[in-house]
């Protein structure tokens, strides 16, 4: 199973770094700074982020004064990192393979990505492998099932009556998306001081820019169901992303949805 959905992820992902960057991205920056602290990233931190996507958790790293280095799998993704952080070492690597010797960082943190991998405790593991003792780390993911600015392109699909197709796997870190389930799976990956929190804020955005960055762009499982729909469903699956998303309406046409995650830190 792991192996599916490692395949379905790459497949997933592959030739959207660039919309990704448009849209969730900008929805999972909220997250940047409590996750660095979490980490207890500053000057002289030798920090490795996991999963750096489009890389603004690293370019705050660096920021901060760390030695950041970065992995993503998908080879896009790493090359927008390394445009937008100038001489960040980036490799491409796919969890839960971690390139690096034992001990190597005091730091590791990944961004909503320990629920894009086939097998979340196998990569809990090297990433704990990888810290040198007393090595912090910090991890976010959404609250699952994924609801408000998450989830409000399934609720519209589910409102349409357009059901999940049979080969898309469920993610392996569906049952550990509330607090207790992810402090266990943390602490049984020998972490020590394990806390997880619950994190809510507004992300304040355009509709229709929404939309386009989390239905049409092929972005996330949502956006793919979407993607093979024909054009009379895609309107119907619209009709009711309208209706639901009005119910969120703030100033200036814009819409504020609320984002449910969790963050999670340790030591090693």
């Amino acid at each position: 199973m792991a192996d599916d959905f490692d395949l379905y992820e790459r497949e997933l992902w592959a030739g959207r770094a660039a919309a990704y960057e448009r849209g969730f991205a900008r929805l999972t920056r909220h997250l940047i700074d409590p996750l660095l602290d979490a980490a207890g990233v500053a000057a002289g931190t030798r920090f490795l982020e996991v999963g750096t996507g489009p890389g603004f958790v690293s370019r705050e790293a660096v920021r901060r004064g760390a030695e950041a280095t970065a992995l993503d799998a998908d080879p896009d993704m790493a090359e927008t990192a390394r445009r937008n952080v100038p001489g960040l070492d980036v490799r491409v690597a796919v969890l839960p393979d971690v390139p690096f010797d034992d001990g190597t960082f005091d730091a590791v943190a990944g961004n909503f990505v320990i629920n894009h991998v086939g097998s979340p405790g196998a990569a809990l593991a090297e990433l704990r492998r990888v810290l040198r003792p007393g090595g912090r780390l910090a991890l976010s993911c959404w609250v699952m099932p994924g609801s408000g600015a998450l989830g409000i392109v399934r609720e519209a699909l589910e409102e349409a009556g357009v059901p999940v197709p049979a080969d898309i796997p469920d993610p392996p870190f569906m049952e550990y998306g509330e607090v207790t389930a992810f402090r266990r799976l943390v602490a049984a990956a020998g972490f020590a001081g394990v806390a997880v929190e619950e994190v809510t804020w507004e992300h304040v955005v355009d509709p229709e820019e929404w939309w386009e960055t989390g239905a049409l762009s092929r972005v996330g499982t949502n956006g793919v169901i979407v993607g093979r729909q024909d054009a009379p469903t895609v309107q119907r699956v619209k009709d009711a992303y309208d209706r639901i998303v009005s119910g969120y309406a703030a100033a200036d046409g814009k819409v504020a949805l609320p984002a449910h995650a969790l963050l999670a830190s340790g030591s090693r």
